[in-house]
């Protein structure tokens, strides 16, 4: 058996191969494409391999599963001996990640599937563009801010139909009314690519039963169930509720010393989607769910608004979880009429 560590750049990558008696038997750059990795593995019989899971690792995976009999993905903030090194060079790190492979110690990263990779790329690329369309929106807004003497908006929704033919016709100065049409463009070509996803989605949709249950949850629609689905891909991963929140980053950051101990911010590290994805949630969420709402009112109370915003996505993405682990649909809370600013519709419950 021998033991195969690569290093994976852009256009070149370093590798390490080793035999079972911990020997160095080869080591070099190649160049980072399926043809230099076939000359990688090419002559040596039964092989492991590892990679350690950076951007664009996905290719680099491919390739060599298809040449090692087994391959493992390293966890980046987990191989200490790589993140920890005071050297630290291509040839290092492929050497240390083979010794790694090798003792049976890789820390590893969670593989989705092909194909379920192929559609989150798809759908980052849709949330960018929310994202893009929402800053444009702002924009927008700021501008007009800047003029209250223009007449009122004909429609309640300023990006609706009407409200875009206002938008198109009202009077501003030459340099602002380029600014605006300019951002009006912008805009109108970003829905236009938001729109051509829509497709993906309900195939997606379709095929994935966790999608339904996911969509019970109050603020999370078509989109953000598929979202979730293929971001979180299989929930037995993670041993617990805790589990996922770290994942997503909604833990907070802890200091200990002796017998003092800090709780600071969330540490926002892991999936960013999925954390953007619950704290955007929470707001439709809680003007339907009751039990929502009186959380979100009650951390409010003795904290802030932000605050309070992302516990609920944490209360959401613990829902979320059981959700999934118990492939159940979600019982939607009864509004009570008495709370600020809510009505007293009935969700749906199933």
């Amino acid at each position: 058996m021998h033991y195969i560590g690569i290093d994976h750049h852009k256009r070149y990558s370093y590798g390490t191969v080793m035999d079972g008696s911990g020997k160095v038997v080869w080591q070099g750059k190649f160049v980072t494409s399926e043809e230099g990795v076939r000359e990688v593995f090419k002559g040596w019989g039964e092989t492991k391999a590892v990679l350690e899971a950076g951007r664009n690792w996905g290719m680099m995976y491919d390739w060599m599963e298809e040449m090692a009999e087994e391959v493992k993905l390293a966890h980046p903030k987990k191989v200490k001996a790589i993140a920890d090194a005071k050297i630290k060079t291509d040839k290092i790190d492929s050497r240390t990640l083979a010794h790694l492979l090798r003792a049976d110690l890789i820390p590893e990263a969670h593989v989705p599937g092909k194909e379920t990779r192929e559609a989150k790329q798809v759908l980052r690329q849709r949330m960018f563009f929310i994202r893009v369309q929402t800053m444009v929106k702002n924009r927008i807004r700021i501008l007009l801010e800047r003029h209250p003497e223009l007449e009122e908006c004909p429609s309640k929704v300023l990006f609706s139909n009407k409200g875009m033919e206002w938008l198109k016709r009202i009077k501003l100065p030459d340099k602002e009314r380029e600014i605006l049409d300019g951002d009006i463009s912008l805009l109108e070509e970003i829905k236009e690519r938001v729109e051509a996803s829509n497709e993906l989605v309900e195939r997606l949709a379709g095929e994935d039963e966790n999608v339904k249950y996911l969509e019970s949850i109050p603020g999370i629609g078509k989109f953000f169930g598929v979202l979730l689905a293929k971001e979180i891909d299989d929930v037995k991963r993670f041993r617990s509720d805790k589990k996922l929140h770290a994942y997503c980053g909604l833990v907070p950051s802890t200091y200990s010393s002796g017998e003092r101990t800090v709780h600071g911010r969330i540490t926002k590290q892991g999936n960013k989607w999925v954390r953007w994805a619950m704290v955007e949630a929470v707001w439709p969420a809680i003007q339907v769910d009751g039990q929502l709402r009186r959380y979100y009112e009650q951390i409010k109370s003795r904290r802030d608004a932000n605050t309070a915003k992302v516990a609920t996505a944490k209360r959401l993405l613990t829902i979320v979880y059981r959700v999934l682990k118990e492939k159940r649909f979600y019982q939607v809370r009864r509004l009570p009429s008495f709370l600020p600013g809510c009505s007293s519709k009935e969700g749906t419950s199933r």
